[in-house]
């Protein structure tokens, strides 16, 4: 069993398996170029494959890909089954922007995928495009359907930003409702990449969905960092909250980039790299970066509205 220095149980590892991303969303990497890190920097799969065995067997029952966009990445399905293969029983998700998703969805579920977070921040395909500075809508939309049509459970992720897609929140809930799909407000998260003047915070986006449905606020459960609403007819939505810390008690997760880099919390800087200690086999070295990493990780998370410096972390190197 994982612990971390606060005497809470570490059963979720999220893996970014690239930072490259075919978005260049405005919350994101509005102005990254396309330069990255160069292939032969990045873990193998074999080599996180290694990782993710010792991790699964100290009890990480949860494992999520991301990026960047895992899709990107050649032959993601192949590291997916070496996963499903070794642990039948992980509950294994992917987070993707969906682009890519109709022509692969059928390999991703074959190949043990179970459920996938897409991002969704507009249904319109002038928006979207602003978003996006690129044409992706009717892509994205198609890959929501296809991973629905194979059998995939699918939850949406929607940034609400002013004066960009604030308009389309009720639009947005009614499209996922009508496909069984949960939908996820997240406020945007303040970082040095991104080029966005203002989301909108959880008060506001209630406010604009109170407009035409009436809901409760849930109990919150688990260690999801979602606060749940539950509508009148039972349709249930989460809001992320990322400037409270009141999900941060639970926290049940850690993260490892493509490059082989631990990181106990999103928001801080400190991480330890594993790479070296994989690259030549001795899983004790890396059992024990996984220990101080686990031992370092902070109580809470550092958003606030008081807060005086911007995250220089990049969060499509870490998948967000």
């Amino acid at each position: 069993m994982l612990i971390d220095g606060h005497n809470r149980k570490v059963d979720y590892l999220r893996i970014s398996v690239t930072e490259r991303c075919n978005f260049r969303c405005q919350y994101c990497m509005p102005e990254k170029p396309f330069s990255w890190v160069p292939h032969e920097n990045l873990l193998t799969y074999e080599e996180l494959f290694a990782f993710v065995k010792v991790a699964i067997d100290e009890g990480v029952t949860k494992i999520r890909i991301t990026g960047g966009e895992p899709l990107l990445r050649k032959n993601i399905d192949v590291f997916i089954n070496m996963i499903a293969n070794y642990a039948p029983h992980i509950d294994l998700a992917m987070t993707t922007n969906g682009y890519l998703l109709h022509e692969c969805a059928k390999e991703l579920k074959k190949a043990g995928l179970q459920r996938l977070n897409i991002s969704l921040d507009s249904l319109k395909s002038e928006v979207a495009h602003h978003i996006a500075q690129k044409d992706v809508l009717a892509k994205v939309l198609q890959g929501i359907d296809t991973a629905l049509e194979v059998g995939l459970k699918v939850k949406i992720n929607c940034v609400p930003m002013k004066g960009v897609n604030d308009t389309e929140l009720v639009d947005i809930l009614e499209y996922c409702k009508s496909k069984n799909m949960e939908v996820r407000f997240i406020e945007f998260m303040e970082n040095a990449h991104a080029n966005v003047k203002k989301g909108l915070n959880s008060q506001e986006i209630q406010e604009i969905l109170k407009q035409k449905y009436d809901f409760i606020k849930n109990e919150r459960t688990g260690s999801s960092p979602s606060q749940n609403y539950t509508c009148e007819d039972g349709y249930r939505f989460g809001i992320i909250e990322p400037h409270l810390d009141d999900f941060c008690n639970d926290c049940n997760r850690i993260r490892l980039t493509a490059e082989g880099y631990l990181i106990p919390c999103l928001y801080f800087e400190d991480a330890l790299s594993i790479a070296d200690a994989i690259k030549q086999k001795d899983i004790p070295q890396a059992v024990s970066i996984l220990q101080k990493v686990l031992q370092n990780k902070p109580e809470k998370n550092n958003w606030n509205d008081q807060q005086q410096e911007l995250s220089q972390r990049a969060f499509y190197e870490t998948g967000g």
